[in-house]
């Protein structure tokens, strides 16, 4: 046992501490949140979950298990308390998930180490051979900077750069609340080929592969994988950038799969505060904007509202997935309503840092980062001392 303090430390997009208590406050508020909403007609019931620790994937598992009392096995990466040190936020947040499901008893166990590596994937089919038999549902929410290829072991990084030429925009300085121009250089070299290496669908399919034969998917067994399109603004650092080449070949890849007999598809969803969206330029600045034009007509949604819908009217309904003409899945149909896209773009000129908390949402923006760590969460003491070093209940 470790008691301490934790007080957020923000170090540009990432802050290095986390609550363990906020943290489990956060989860039972998404865990709230779905029950309230119900069961999920026709839910899975035995569901893997890639990428479980955070954000969407997370999300997921939470809407998984308390909408369909599934039983979940989560794989992530994430850092274990070590000599007082706060563990990560995602740590917290999965021995929070575990706590909970257990308690509602439910299976849930949790594969901690590197996605990529072929040695986590055969631990995770292990445990799910010997566990679950088959599962109905593979959620894949990885995001990460590298990847080490498990064939060559190779090590891919991936880039945030516009393609072709460099590109300038008006953006946020997340840290002192101020609207700032933003320049980027145009990608070079293999940025392209090196970002779709980490980000694009080439692990969702090694994985799919593997769970196909090791019998570890049931019949009708569907699989999602998670991608972000966004408003005309973001497209030169986001959609037609490295990371949209990325998103693009994610896309493909459920094509791909589908012609092989899986049950694959792509979900694209709405703009969220996340880890990653923090760290891409112009993105802050449009979500606080976003979050106060779909507030104003209670169109909002964090990451449970959007994974809980779409499971509920969008996979598990007569008929469904319900799919575009593209064959993606549309979570983030209500943001990129026009209405919601006008308004945007009649108040993204006349953003400044003078009107920047008046004509926005970046309060929502601040508090909604500071809450991915645990902090800033109604009800929680941060001046009284926790404990931080909290087992997983249950390592696989």
């Amino acid at each position: 046992m470790t008691l301490t303090t934790v007080k957020p430390r923000v170090r540009g997009f990432v802050c290095v501490t986390a609550h363990p208590t906020g943290c489990a406050k956060n989860v039972q508020e998404q865990i709230d949140y779905v029950k309230a909403q119900g069961p999920v007609s026709g839910a899975p019931k035995k569901v893997l979950v890639i990428g479980s620790s955070t954000g969407y994937g997370l999300s997921s598992r939470i809407a998984a298990a308390f909408g369909g009392d599934a039983a979940t096995l989560g794989v992530f990466f994430e850092r274990p308390s070590d000599k007082g040190r706060p563990a990560s936020a995602g740590w917290y947040n999965s021995v929070a998930f575990e706590n909970a499901a257990h308690a509602a008893g439910l299976y849930a166990k949790s594969i901690n180490g590197d996605a990529f590596s072929n040695e986590i994937r055969q631990q995770t089919i292990d445990t799910l051979k010997a566990d679950l038999g088959q599962v109905d549902l593979v959620i894949y929410s990885l995001a990460s900077p590298r990847r080490t290829d498990p064939a060559t072991g190779e090590v891919f990084k991936s880039t945030l750069k516009p393609i072709g030429k460099p590109f300038s925009a008006k953006s946020v300085d997340t840290d002192k609340g101020l609207v700032t121009d933003v320049s980027l250089e145009a990608s070079s070299g293999d940025d392209v080929e090196n970002t779709i290496k980490v980000m694009g669908g080439e692990d969702w399919t090694l994985w799919m592969n593997a769970l196909k034969a090791a019998d570890a998917l049931a019949p009708d067994a569907k699989t999602i994988a998670y991608s972000y399109i966004g408003p005309e603004v973001t497209f030169p650092i986001y959609r037609e950038g490295t990371i949209g080449k990325a998103k693009e070949h994610l896309e493909l890849t459920a094509n791909g799969l589908r012609t092989l007999g899986f049950n694959a598809y792509v979900s694209v969803n709405k703009a969220v505060v996340t880890q990653a969206s923090s760290a891409i330029p112009v993105v802050p600045l449009y979500i606080a904007i976003l979050f106060k034009i779909m507030k104003e007509k209670g169109l909002h949604e964090g990451c449970i509202e959007q994974m809980d819908r779409m499971m509920r009217e969008k996979i598990y309904v007569d008929g469904g997935p319900i799919i575009d003409d593209r064959s993606l899945i549309r979570v983030d149909d209500w943001e990129m309503r026009e209405d919601i896209q006008e308004a945007v773009k009649a108040v993204w000129g006349d953003i400044t840092s003078d009107n920047l908390m008046t004509d926005t949402d970046f309060a929502s923006y601040q508090k909604d980062f500071l809450r991915l760590f645990g902090f800033g969460v109604e009800g929680v003491d941060y001046d009284a001392e926790v404990d931080v070093e909290v087992p997983m209940p249950s390592m696989a």
